[in-house]
């Protein structure tokens, strides 16, 4: 995967998933800590057709997180928070249903999860919280040491919110 990089965290999750939950397409990123440096392991998306009835979109994405966290051996699990905003009500229904059935496959699985706001793994990132996508992205890129930016959006956020939650795990001050 081209130069990665490098940490000092010890204490640090070994092998974390991180998820950019949304009904239509879900963004999922899994990165490793070997020794003092951070590796993708695999990073996608898990879509759902709009046509379909609510349940089989909430099983094709329960399915496919299920299929993500039986593939690597995944220490805990990085999500982003619900946020709503008050002109779209439904939006924030439609991603409850996405984030309950990827807790329900994590915790199945006893993995602990932790959510983040979208602000803060902006802040994390690079240092702003109201960075935009491009700045996201190039941010991941760096610190991964990707070739490219990583695309579409959905596996960009997913990759920013796995490394917001390496870098918080075990970390008393990300209270």
């Amino acid at each position: 995967m081209g130069t990665q990089f490098v940490v000092d965290r010890p204490d640090a999750a070994q092998c974390i998933l991180g998820i950019d939950p949304g009904l239509n397409t879900t963004g999922y990123a899994v990165i490793r800590r070997s020794g003092g440096t951070l590796l993708l392991l695999e990073a996608g998306v898990v879509r759902s057709r709009a046509r379909d009835p609510l349940g089989e979109r909430l099983k094709e994405l329960s399915d496919g997180v299920r299929e993500v966290i039986a593939s690597h051996p995944i220490d805990a699990v990085a999500l982003e928070q619900l946020f709503s905003h008050y002109e779209r009500p439904r939006t924030a229904i439609l991603m409850g249903h996405a984030r309950g059935v990827i807790c329900l496959a994590a915790g199945e699985a006893g993995l602990p999860i932790s959510s983040f706001e979208p602000t803060r793994v902006k802040k994390i990132m690079t240092g702003n919280g109201r960075a935009s996508k491009t700045q996201m992205q190039q941010a991941v890129k760096l610190q991964l040491g990707l070739e490219n930016v990583p695309e579409p959006n959905d596996v960009a956020d997913a990759l920013a919110i796995a490394l917001t939650g390496h870098y918080l795990t075990g970390n008393p001050l990300s209270v």
